[in-house]
């Protein structure tokens, strides 16, 4: 039996970072936790490319325009929704993470869920690199390793 495994090397990929710049004081620890992971993954700096997008809504349609130009092996996509008084927080996360899985099967760029949902600010920073992690770092961790999955088959 032939067993397929992604690696967790980023040696030789090009990835692109779709960030928000709404919620920018926890966005700026996801694009430094990405960009950390991609580093200690054995990535060079130079491979990334970051675009800004005014908030989380703008991700998706950024992610597809880069996944279609075939210049990127992996996107990432970065942002922090924080729920308020009304359902806009719930619409936009389940919007964004849908519109990211059907990109993906679009185009065969794997695009990683790095927006952080939360109820409440706390809860936000914790996701953004305390207490909880980064899901900036843990984003890209996924998206080198079903990159590297993807190559092989």
């Amino acid at each position: 039996m032939k067993e397929i495994e992604g690696m967790l090397s980023a040696k030789g990929l090009r990835v692109a970072l779709v960030a928000s710049r709404f919620n920018s004081f926890l966005v700026e620890q996801l694009v430094k936790g990405a960009c950390d992971a991609f580093a200690r993954l054995g990535g060079d700096a130079g491979d990334i490319v970051l675009v800004r997008v005014p908030g989380a809504y703008e991700i998706p349609v950024t992610a597809k325009k880069l996944a279609a130009s075939g210049k990127y092996d992996a996107i990432v996509g970065l942002g922090a929704v924080v729920q308020g008084a009304t359902a806009h927080a719930g619409l936009i996360n389940e919007t964004t993470a849908r519109a990211f899985s059907e990109i993906a099967l679009e185009t065969g760029v794997p695009v990683a869920d790095g927006v952080v949902s939360a109820d409440n600010l706390e809860q936000a920073v914790e996701r953004c690199g305390t207490k909880q992690g980064n899901k900036g770092f843990a984003a890209m961790q996924a998206a080198v390793e079903l990159a590297n999955v993807l190559k092989q088959i």
